[in-house]
């Protein structure tokens, strides 16, 4: 391909290059897959930091005792929790073989993957990660306010990072960026009924009664609404004669839907809640002023 700055293809590449026990020379794999060296970096320190590698005059290689153990699952499992699985029709063995073939590799490229850079987090997430399995809770300040909380998982979402923590009681989620001072402290004993909350939930708008909202979609826009889920549990109640579709979602907070409703005016409309409509029409008349200044 052009352009090798596709996370789930490199990446998968990279770990086959260690497994084999390939020395690499992070100057060489940057050029080799058209990144800059700052990328490779990240992805050998920390998109890749929880292997043991060894760093000697410049060349990482993966330690002796774990050669060999890599396999194919393992790579699915990475793309997995990469959020990378799911642009892929079918991620199995033969699929993961051909896209890691330098010639039939060719033909992939993905593209539009934001992520925020978390380059300074590898000790708040391994902070964590050693507190959620040990089921310890976490004190920290969060946006100048002192919590503590029990954790639950760490969850990627829509290119954030954030820890899915129970405070009083009650599911929340926190934006690690926005984390500050972290410690442990005394255990706690997970509650079930969190740990499938946090299992079913799809966005990170925990605790939240969800509501209905109907959308019509117009005909120069419904083959994508047809094609994949652009809103929350969407549903096609109806396709209309003239080629236009009206939708059903259900959301917790209204974040969920006014940016999607945004980006596809004019062929998206809100025909309920009411509430959501007007807000949708005031943040724009907001937006028209402040244009106009």
């Amino acid at each position: 391909m052009d352009s090798h700055d596709t996370l789930s293809f490199r990446l998968a590449d990279i770990l086959v290059k260690l497994n084999n026990g390939e020395k690499l020379d992070p100057h060489q794999l940057a050029q080799e897959y058209k990144v800059n060296l700052r990328t490779i970096q990240r992805d050998l320190n920390e998109r890749l930091g929880v292997l043991p590698l060894q760093h000697e005059n410049g060349l990482y290689r993966l330690e002796s005792f774990y050669l060999g153990k890599l396999t194919l699952k393992d790579i699915k499992n990475f793309a997995t929790l990469a959020g990378v699985s799911g642009l892929f029709p079918k991620l199995d063995a033969d699929f993961i073989r051909v896209i890691l073939d330098s010639t039939i590799n060719q033909a992939y490229e993905v593209k539009g993957q934001f992520l925020e850079d978390v380059s300074q987090l590898k000790p708040l997430f391994e902070q964590l990660q050693t507190a959620i399995l040990s089921h310890k809770e976490c004190c920290f300040l969060y946006k100048g306010s002192k919590h503590t909380v029990e954790p639950y998982k760490l969850i990627h979402h829509h290119g954030c990072w954030y820890m899915a923590a129970s405070h009083n009681g009650v599911l929340k989620a926190y934006k690690l960026a926005l984390l500050k001072n972290l410690l442990t402290q005394q255990q706690f004993m997970p509650d079930p009924l969190l740990v499938a909350q946090v299992s079913q939930e799809e966005s990170i708008w925990f605790g939240l009664e969800k509501r209905e909202v109907i959308l019509t979609v117009d005909k120069k826009a419904a083959s994508h609404f047809k094609r994949r889920q652009l809103v929350p549990a969407q549903q096609v109640i109806k396709e209309l004669e003239d080629g236009s579709l009206i939708i059903s979602s259900h959301i917790s907070h209204d974040l969920q839907m006014l940016p999607i409703v945004r980006y596809w005016i004019p062929h998206v409309r809100i025909l309920s809640p009411e509430s959501l409509r007007e807000s949708c029409m005031a943040s724009l008349k907001g937006y028209i002023v402040l244009t106009n200044l």
